[in-house]
Parts: C-alpha cells; structure tokens; sequence
C-alpha cells in the first residue's frame, strides 16, 4: 500500500482533494476563455466580416485542440492508472509516448493546414474579404500548431500525477502572453505592423510556444512522480494502443464538435453571415461557463482513475458526486447570465443590430441546455476514468451528431429562430443515454470493485 498512501489521491479527503486538484485547473480555463472573448473582441473591432472569418475557422481550431486533449486524456488516464496500481515504470513510459504522439500530430497538423486550408474555405464563402482573411488566420494556427500540441501533452501527464499548479501556470502563461500581444499584431504598435486578423493568430502560436518552453523546461529540471526519458526506451505499440483506447475516442467526440460547427454554420449561412456571427459569439460566450467545468474535470478525471485503479469504489463514487453538484451549480449561474443579459454580452462584440435581433433570443434559448450538459460532462469523464472511452464516444455522438444536427436542420425549415432549440433537445437526449450507460457501467464493473492486495 505504500505507493497508495504516498499519492494524495489515495488518502486525501474527497472534498478538499477536489477542490486543490480542480482550482488551478478551473482559474487557468477561466482566463483561456476570457483570451478567447478578448481575442474576438480586437477581431471584431475589425469590421463583421473578419468576425465571421474567425466563426468560419473555429472548427479548425476545434479539431487541433480535440486531437491535443483527446491524446492528452489518454495519457491521463493511462498514466493515472498506472500509479493506482503501483507500475511506476509503465506510467512514465506512457508519458514518455505520449510527448512523440503530440509531436507527430502537430506535424499532420501543418501539412494540412498547408494544403487544404484555401479549399476549406472556398466551400463556406464566395466573398474574397472573409475567405483571404480566414485563410491567414489558418495558416498560421495550423502550421505552428506544436507548441499546443506539446505544452498539452505534458500538462495532462503531470495532472495525471496530481499535479494542478504547474499546468495551472502553463495555461496562465500562454494565455496572458496572447491578450498582452493581440492589440500589437492585430493594429500595429510598438513599430509592429498592422496585421488585422493574421496578426491574432501570430498572437495566439506565439503565447502556446511560449507556454510549451515553459513546460519543457518544467519537466525537465523539477522532479516529478513520472519521468519523460528516451534513454533507453523503446516504442512500443501497445502503449500507444492503451492511450487511444481512452484518446481516441475522445478526440472523436470533440472532433465531432469541428463537424458539427462546419455543418450549422452551413445551415446558418442560408440565413445570413450576421447568423454565423452569432453562432460563433454563442461559443466564446460559453467557454466562460463550459470552461470552468472542463477544469473541474481536469481535476476530477485522475481521482477517479487513481482509485478506479485502486479498487476504492467509495472514493471514486464521492468524486462524481461531488464533482456532479459543483458544475451544476457553475452551469446555473451561466445560465442565470445568458437568460438575464444576452443583449449585453453580444455588445461585447460591437454587435450589429441584425446580430441582436438573432442572437438575443438565440442565447436565452440555448442556455436551457447549460445544467443538462454539467452532468453529461461529469458522465464522460467518469467513463474515461475507467478506461471506457468508447461509452462517452456514443453519448457524444449523440447529443452531436445524430439528433443535434436533424433535429437543427429540420426547425431551419420553421425559421431561423426554431434552428436554437435543437441544443437543449440534444442534451436531454445525451442525459438519458448517459444515465443509462451509467448504471450498466456501475452494475459491470463499480459495484464489485474491491481494493487491490498488498
């Protein structure tokens, strides 16, 4: 039991454990999503079509940062494992992986970016303002997409080990860089050019280079209960496999986010560019709300592995229960504030007259789906803890793909306004399914669970 006891994830009370692991994650996400509010802010002081170029980018966005974290949760969860059971050496192996696949997938990424971003475009707009601003912007988020992709692979190891602080800082740091540069490269200060929204996507790879240094340097001169080495270490397959039996299927479900913007955005842009606008400000706007529950599971998701691992049934029960309630109550305040004030928070983005009268009724409806979706979130991390990503992939799939997207094709065809309530039906879909996979889940393999042998 001695390596249990030495791993506060083992002994620690669940309430305070919770809350140490998950604080540093949630202020960190915190501030990512104000940099991703501030972000757009400058952007749309460049008029609505740049604007609209970002909300037409986002996908790309969406599917780098899937394959990022959804690798990353592989790790975690392998490597959290791992400690659990006592097989130190196989933990840091994992990690050791985990860093070549962040490399690789970085590289997929700029090739890419380099030969399918003009063709991207072209088939979401014919205008020449949106489509040559969309494409700078890709170019360069793609191509230097390897600072994200590492600084994010070593994040979720050391979270893995019970580590919060230093992830906390890694995200801190990138982010503050990025809000401290967005003003110098998009309007040209300090003998910078002006370079619009190009110079947003400079500031962007630059702040998640410097975030990834950090943390290279981090895991290099700090010890740490894992250790990244490739002296003598041999690539093996297997590993890989067991961090995409979690990883893959999660890169899947945020992926299936990339395809799901790309497709209302084609539904939307029937209707007009001010509607994809919206669309593109509802997910900035939300990322406050969503971002601080993601943190929370960045917290949540290594203690249910830990003691998944260590066969303690009691301590990863409390940890979903617990975890459940907080990002409920998180999501009851976010939808407090998009019911209450949805026409203040698109002024934050100089929003049109045309983007009011679409957006305000847009938000309040979409917000109803807010405290469904904090216990959908805890049930995907729950299965991922337990090494049963492919149950969070279906659920995601889903609220995602199969009734989001018909269900917002057919109210289109009632109105613009009817399109908005396909989320809240897609998230009580995902609950029920949820809920069921959950007590299949506990009945197979939670309710027998036993503490491992000394």
């Amino acid at each position: 039991m001695e390596q249990i006891k030495q791993n506060k994830m083992g002994i620690a009370p669940i309430p305070k454990l919770i809350v140490s692991m998950s604080l540093p994650a949630m202020f960190s996400m915190l501030v990512q999503a104000l940099y991703n509010i501030i972000d757009s802010m400058f952007v749309a002081q460049l008029g609505e079509s740049a604007l609209t170029s970002v909300s037409l980018a986002f996908p790309v966005q969406t599917l780098m940062i899937a394959v990022a974290v959804g690798t990353g949760i592989g790790i975690n969860s392998l490597v959290s494992r791992r400690l659990g059971e006592r097989r130190r050496e196989e933990a840091s192996r994992a990690a050791t992986h985990g860093l070549l696949l962040a490399i690789f997938s970085s590289l997929v990424f700029a090739l890419l970016g380099l030969t399918l971003t003009q063709t991207f475009f072209q088939a979401f707009t014919d205008n020449q303002t949106v489509l040559q601003m969309g494409c700078d912007y890709t170019y360069v988020v793609t191509i230097f997409s390897f600072g994200m992709m590492i600084e994010i692979g070593l994040e979720k190891t050391l979270q893995a080990t019970g580590n919060m602080i230093y992830p906390m800082l890694f995200q801190l740091s990138g982010a503050v860089i990025n809000i401290i540069l967005d003003p110098i490269f998009i309007f040209g200060k300090f003998g910078v050019p002006a370079l619009g929204v190009r110079g947003a996507a400079v500031a962007t790879v630059i702040g998640q280079i410097a975030s990834m240094v950090f943390a290279v340097v981090v895991i290099i001169v700090k010890k740490h209960e894992v250790h990244i080495s490739f002296r003598n270490f041999k690539f093996k397959w297997r590993t890989v496999k067991e961090i995409y039996a979690v990883g893959f299927p999660s890169i899947i479900m945020q992926s299936i986010m990339a395809f799901l913007v790309t497709m209302l955005n084609t539904i939307l842009i029937s209707f007009s560019e001010a509607a994809v606008s919206v669309l593109g400000v509802y997910y900035k706007l939300q990322s406050f709300v969503f971002m601080p529950v993601f943190g929370l599971t960045h917290g949540v998701l290594p203690i249910i592995g830990y003691n998944y691992g260590a066969g303690n049934k009691k301590r990863l029960l409390s940890a979903l229960r617990l975890g459940t309630l907080i990002a409920a109550c998180i999501m009851t305040v976010g939808t407090v504030l998009f019911l209450a004030i949805p026409d203040k928070l698109l002024m934050i983005f100089n929003a049109s007259p045309q983007m009011l009268e679409i957006g305000v009724p847009a938000l309040r409806i979409i917000s109803i789906c807010f405290i469904p979706a904090a216990v959908d979130i805890l049930f995907s991390t729950f299965f991922q803890g337990v090494g049963m990503g492919f149950k969070s992939l279906i659920v995601s799939i889903m609220r995602q793909l199969v009734v989001i997207l018909p269900a917002a094709y057919l109210l289109s065809k009632i109105g613009l306004g009817y399109t908005w309530y396909a989320f809240p039906i897609a998230e009580v879909v995902s609950l029920v399914l949820g809920g069921i996979f959950f007590w299949t889940t506990y009945r197979s393999k939670i309710r027998n669970l036993r503490p491992i042998s000394d």
